[in-house]
């Protein structure tokens, strides 16, 4: 216990060295502001939160860049720490972060609530719909430690009539069952599935570890590449929602790894970075130490890259829009 509160303690100061971005909030799907840029996350109604990985773009020689010297903010103490309990550092498998790393949100939340809403009657104008999701997600929700528990609906269902002012059931199933498709979601990176089936190809383990409700698995058959993966660990199912350590050592258990073998890439400083952490995992800032998968092959501890000709996977120009 006393190794795991030093662990804790020294990962989060080591991480608090490479930041100035907020940690958590609420908000939107917003382009071209200026500060802390927010991003629709979460179980697919509209979960939001800070983008650390927008912020990472906006101030790339504050957070995370590793062409910034970055052993002067840290980043080689924290190497050195994870050397010093085990050894050369060798990761054999991949955790995935699921909204804001793997998928994205294809509308602004409050557009799509409004949309579908005006056939029952919402009034409201995007902008207090946004106003008034945000006043609602912050408040405790009180019937369960966890938002997202079996398929999430009793949560969703007090998130969508306090920001509409609707109540019909078939607004909420229909507006529910919409971010079950293609429609809502897309993949951030057009190179996913080739660097996911090359990584697999090599013996490295891939699993999607998400804050999510068991709407995830559907999702990922929508948007086929529930096969890319060899596990899924989602906060509903799981009963644990990062950054509880317990959901990433559960993905550990499910690819047969130690959590020390296994590095976790997400979008969020917090719930990605501090959580994987936590559980014993090494961890990479989506947006910030990584900007996409293909970029793994640049990586230093990944056991693949030696594993298999990364020419494979074709190069080009990808710039990665967490808010798009």
């Amino acid at each position: 216990m006393a190794l795991m509160a030093t662990r804790t303690k020294l990962f989060r100061l080591l991480t608090t060295l490479t930041t100035k971005a907020p940690i958590l909030g609420s908000g939107s799907c917003s382009n071209g502001v200026k500060g802390p840029v927010r991003v629709d996350r979460g179980g697919g109604l509209g979960l939001t939160a800070y983008s650390t990985s927008a912020v990472a773009q906006q101030e790339p020689g504050v957070v995370g860049s590793r062409h910034m010297g970055l052993e002067i903010l840290g980043v080689k103490d924290y190497e050195d720490y994870r050397r010093s309990l085990y050894g050369e550092i060798t990761h054999k498998a991949l955790l995935v972060d699921a909204v804001g790393t793997l998928v994205v949100p294809s509308q602004p939340m409050a557009q799509i609530y409004r949309k579908i809403g005006e056939k029952y009657g919402v009034e409201y104008s995007e902008a207090e719909i946004l106003n008034r999701y945000r006043r609602a997600y912050e408040q405790p929700w009180g019937r369960s430690r966890l938002r997202y528990v079996n398929d999430g609906r009793p949560f969703w269902q007090y998130i969508v009539s306090s920001s509409t002012g609707c109540s019909d059931s078939q607004y909420f199933e229909e507006l529910y069952n919409y971010y079950t498709t293609n429609k809502a979601w897309h993949l951030c990176d057009p190179d996913a599935e080739k660097v996911f089936q090359a990584l697999r190809k090599a013996g490295v383990k891939v699993a999607v570890v998400s804050n999510f409700d068991t709407r995830l698995r559907p999702l990922l058959q929508a948007l086929n590449c529930e096969h890319w993966f060899d596990a899924v660990a989602v906060s509903a199912e799981v009963e644990a929602e990062k950054p509880n350590p317990t959901i990433f050592l559960k993905a550990c258990e499910l690819l047969g790894v130690k959590p020390e073998d296994a590095v976790h890439v997400g979008d969020d400083r917090r719930n990605d970075i501090w959580g994987a952490r936590d559980a014993g995992c090494d961890a990479w800032l989506w947006g910030s130490d990584v900007h996409s998968f293909k970029e793994f092959n640049t990586l230093p501890h990944l056991v693949a890259r030696h594993e298999f000709d990364w020419s494979l996977v074709q190069a080009g120009p990808y710039e990665f829009h967490p808010y798009r």
